[in-house]
């Protein structure tokens, strides 16, 4: 069973961390060691056990902590009597992430407004015939689920902030 997992949450590190390497414009090795954090939690990856499960050496692991350290990614806590250091994820990390999702989500509503607005004033001033109308049904659709989606996420920050979700 403990062997299951273990495949299983390796599998996951190397999934998260090519979306992560992606999104984050991360190096390899810093996307795996992100990831491998993320799904190790609260109770943190010591460096021995970076270098161990991501059979990375020491110089790399250690570079890319740093680096992620720099980017504000990661954080570490001592445990009294240990000496190790405990990597975990920075929760400001997710509201970043959050951030540039309602700031990519804005900038694509207000071309969708300026889009329809335009085609509102086609339709009602210079085309007569209906039929070649525009059709303005997907950008109403399209900005009112660009309007949930970032009322939702919204929530979900609010909730994050306030401490009501613990990551």
């Amino acid at each position: 069973m403990k062997d299951s997992i273990c495949k299983e949450k390796m599998a996951l590190v190397e999934k998260l961390g090519v979306h992560l390497e992606n999104r984050e414009q991360l190096a390899p090795v810093a996307a795996r060691i992100l990831s491998y954090i993320i799904l190790t939690g609260k109770k943190g990856s010591t460096f021995e056990d970076l270098v161990t499960i991501l059979c990375a050496s020491k110089s790399t692991i250690s570079t890319h902590l740093n680096h992620l350290q720099d980017l504000n990614k990661i954080q570490y806590f001592t445990k009294v009597g240990d000496r190790k250091k405990y990597f975990i994820i920075k929760k400001d990390i997710i509201i970043q992430h959050m951030d540039k999702m309602v700031s990519h989500w804005d900038d694509e509503r207000a071309i969708h407004v300026e889009i329809k607005d335009y085609k509102e004033v086609i339709n009602n001033s210079k085309i007569e015939n209906e039929e070649e109308k525009f059709d303005l049904n997907f950008h109403t659709d399209y900005i009112k689920y660009i309007d949930d989606a970032t009322a939702s996420i919204l929530e979900l920050k609010s909730k994050i902030s306030n401490n009501q979700i613990n990551i």
